[in-house]
């Protein structure tokens, strides 16, 4: 969690899942780009790119805990937590 190399990864996960985030509210129910309320779409992307530090925070190991890990998924085995 001590190294840029964490941190660089954690921003471009945060800033995909915001992406994601906003993306899903402009699509949803049909709403057009011109149609959609701008500052509840970049809430909602804001919370959901907090929730991915906060993730990759607690999944690291740092000062909250033993933290948890995880996987990669292959063909042989599916992805999952390795300890809870």
């Amino acid at each position: 969690m001590n190294t840029l190399a964490f941190w660089k990864a954690t921003a471009e996960r945060a800033l995909r899942t915001f992406a994601q985030a906003v993306l899903a509210l402009i699509t949803g129910d049909g709403l057009g780009i011109l149609d959609i309320d701008w500052g509840e779409a970049l809430s909602v992307g804001g919370l959901a790119a907090l929730a991915a530090v906060l993730t990759a925070i607690v999944t690291s190991g740092g000062p909250v805990g033993p933290g948890l890990t995880e996987t990669l998924a292959t063909p042989d085995a599916p992805r999952r937590p390795t300890s809870i």
